[in-house]
């Protein structure tokens, strides 16, 4: 009796150190690398489609916008280089959409980064809104006529400053947007001084002076429609 009394509290504290073993520690481990790896892949899934589908709406707007744009013999493009079909050159859709994917993705980063969520106008309906007065925007760029372009781009700029405030109103929005502008617009006219295309009547630096305002306009379009598919993504992971 004294034996078996005395042992039970030795097999208690076995049992106990069983539990507490490393060698079972694994197994509860396990679950949770198993969930955080499930987490990561997640995160890298929404990650690659938002990026297709900004890359699908770059292409698109690309082909539409800069068809306009030749029609209306505002952009210039070497004959060799257009294609039949949309009259653009073949390497501005897709650098327009890798362009789309990365200003789309960089915006709801940003907006992470700086702990601002984007709140104002979150639905689809105003997303689609946007996009419609972007097309606007350019469409007023190529079919207005003005007595000189500096009316053209003051009108155009309001415009653009009106989109950001109906349908952003963020600072990170603005700041983006304005840093979005300058950096397509020397893009623009170091393409234009290598001869790779040319604006007809340019007035600022080989290109149009209202050019910054499409490509701001466009900033914060595609902007808002990555904000739209980062809605009830999960957060990416960090590691400890």
């Amino acid at each position: 009796m004294i034996n078996s009394s005395g042992s039970g509290p030795s097999l208690l504290a076995a049992h106990g150190a069983l539990g507490t073993d490393p060698a079972h520690g694994p197994q509860s481990t396990g679950v949770g690398g198993q969930g955080s790896s499930s987490h990561v892949n997640s995160w890298h899934h929404h990650l690659v489609q938002r990026s297709l589908v900004l890359f699908s709406v770059g292409v698109v707007l690309a082909l539409v916008l800069n068809l306009l744009q030749v029609q209306r013999n505002v952009t210039l493009f070497p004959d060799e280089v257009i294609a039949t079909i949309f009259s653009s050159a073949w390497w501005v859709p897709p650098c327009c959409g890798t362009a789309a994917a990365v200003v789309g993705l960089l915006y709801p980063c940003i907006d992470s980064h700086l702990g601002e969520p984007h709140k104002f106008k979150r639905e689809w309906a105003s997303v689609m809104r946007c996009v419609a007065v972007f097309v606007g925007i350019n469409h007023a760029s190529a079919k207005l006529d003005f007595a000189n372009n500096v009316q053209l781009s003051l009108t155009l700029a309001a415009l653009s400053l009106g989109l950001w405030w109906t349908f952003d109103r963020s600072r990170s929005g603005l700041g983006l947007g304005i840093t979005i502008a300058f950096l397509a617009t020397l893009i623009t006219q170091l393409l234009v001084y290598n001869g790779v295309y040319q604006y007809m009547s340019p007035d600022f630096l080989y290109i149009r002076s209202w050019l910054p305002c499409i490509f701001f306009s466009g900033g914060v379009t595609v902007g808002n429609i990555g904000r739209q598919l980062a809605m009830g993504v999960p957060e990416k992971p960090h590691s400890d």
